[in-house]
């Protein structure tokens, strides 16, 4: 077990703990107290990362396939072995409830997990060119690869992009939310100790506009994928357009559960409630809309304003059904966005911190709205909160119209007993994975997951994922036959 509680915590770059210069606070979100001090790493700790990841380049690339996934294999085990460690970490710097950490903890290592065995499938083609032609491709890693992950999900997302990248060949330099650091610089350490060669996995952390600017914006970075807001997302793109780095972009969402008046409402509201209320409603894919059919809006309302009635609330450690969110500032802009909400909707359940809620943390209720018009704030900007809108539609055309009517497009979900209709509705949804009957498909580490619109381009997850970490390198050879 490794210490990162009871000393400042350094960024850790080839192999090694770089000496604590400025630092930074890191909170428990359920109680708002200190719970760590790291360091601020800048542009001094960045390049040194990166040039670290340079170094390890030839070598971690020119490593066996069967080699790099045995160590994925071993990595994946040691994330299950520390599975109680690392969980209880995740639920005090994220206040996510712990049970929702616990699943994290493994979904971090079925990444890890997949990617090696996925690595060993992964390879270029033969292209037939003619008798004295032999044309074939190759799959080559991109170099270094920099990282830059939010706060919601720090296991997940960095099980998600580094599995893929050291899997494929490339080096990693990964900067971590400052609000939530802890389980990436603690991943990073049990690599080494996994055996992964020094320099592969660094982790600077730090603040975005310092280390993550520092980052994006560096010369000798090859590959560059971020996940966050839109509004950083368009920095980090101008600035990777400045260096022509390739960029993969993982933004957010108002993912909408579409809910027929056949679908079976016994099974759905349960998913429904899980879909805003899990992490606090703060996932990029949060079924933050509910797009139902108005015969039976009143009934599903009901059943939803029922069971956020009897949510459980506290900080993360009791394992409520919902913990805090990240930050004050957070809390503060959810319930901005609520407050402005309830000028042009129907406020039906929530709209303010609870009165249970523990003193000196970041709670705020599951809040509903009703009858909400497409058009309305609540419905088109992402809150990032346990805030649901509810918004009748007529018949299926009006559903997609209504579905597809915001700048993002993420994941949908549908509900409905008529396959016709699902098949038909899942092809008009604007969206990069669509679900039916079901939101989600138990983590769903093996299918390809991103955006369209200002929900980002380029795909993780899946085999698209160890794709999308390398490019593609053709190479023909004449061929004649001997003299």
């Amino acid at each position: 077990m490794i210490d990162l509680l009871d000393r400042p915590v350094p960024a850790f770059v080839d192999g090694d703990e770089l000496p604590v210069g400025d630092t930074f606070d890191t909170l428990d979100p359920s109680t708002g107290d200190v719970l760590a001090t790291l360091s601020a790493g800048g542009a001094d700790q960045v390049d040194a990362a990166v040039s670290a990841a340079r170094a390890a380049l030839p070598g971690w690339r020119a490593t066996a396939v069967l080699e790099r996934s045995q160590l994925m294999s071993a990595f994946a085990a040691r994330i299950r072995d520390e599975a109680d460690w690392l969980a209880d970490l995740e639920c005090r710097d994220t206040g996510k409830p712990r049970s929702q950490a616990v699943v994290d903890v493994e979904q971090c290592a079925q990444y890890f997990e997949f990617a090696a065995g996925a690595v060993r499938v992964l390879h270029g083609e033969v292209i037939p060119t003619g008798p004295d032609n032999l044309a074939y491709t190759r799959r080559e890693p991109h170099g270094v690869a920099a990282v830059i992950i939010p706060w919601n999900y720090p296991l997940q997302i960095t099980g998600r992009t580094v599995s893929a990248a050291v899997a494929t060949g490339n080096t990693v330099v990964l900067k971590p939310a400052e609000e939530a650091p802890l389980t990436p610089m603690a991943l990073a350490r049990l690599a080494h100790e996994v055996g992964f060669p020094h320099g592969v996995l660094n982790v600077v952390p730090g603040l975005g506009e310092q280390a993550g600017a520092a980052l994006s914006e560096h010369p000798d970075v090859d590959h560059l994928s971020f996940t966050g807001s839109v509004e950083v997302g368009r920095l980090v793109g101008a600035a990777a357009a400045r260096t022509f780095t390739p960029l993969t972009l993982e933004l957010g969402g108002k993912s909408p559960n579409i809910v027929f008046a056949d679908a079976d409402l016994d099974d759905a509201v349960p998913t429904i409630v899980s879909s805003i209320l899990q992490n606090a409603g703060q996932t990029c894919s949060a079924g933050s809309r509910l797009v139902v059919a108005r015969e039976v809006h009143d009934e599903l309302v009901d059943r939803v304003a029922a069971a956020f009635a009897n949510t459980t609330i506290g900080p993360g450690v009791d394992d409520p059904d919902l913990g805090p969110l990240i930050s004050a500032t957070q809390r503060d802009r959810v319930a901005a966005l609520v407050a402005a909400a309830a000028d042009e909707s129907t406020l039906v359940s929530g709209g303010t911190a609870p009165d249970q809620a523990p003193a000196g943390g970041f709670y705020f209720s599951p809040t509903l709205f009703a009858g909400v018009d497409p058009a309305a704030t609540v419905a088109q900007e992402e809150v990032f909160g346990p805030v649901l809108a509810a918004t009748p539609f007529d018949d299926p055309r009006d559903a997609a119209r209504i579905a597809n009517g915001t700048a993002y497009g993420l994941i949908a979900a549908i509900w409905t007993r008529d396959v016709d209709r699902a098949h038909w509705l899942a092809n008009e949804l604007e969206a990069g994975q669509v679900y039916v009957n079901q939101y989600g498909a138990g983590g769903g580490v093996a299918l390809p997951f991103g955006g369209v619109k200002h929900s980002g381009h380029g795909r993780e997850k899946g085999f698209e994922s160890l794709v999308g970490y390398t490019r593609t390198k053709t190479i023909a050879v004449r061929t004649r036959a001997p003299r």
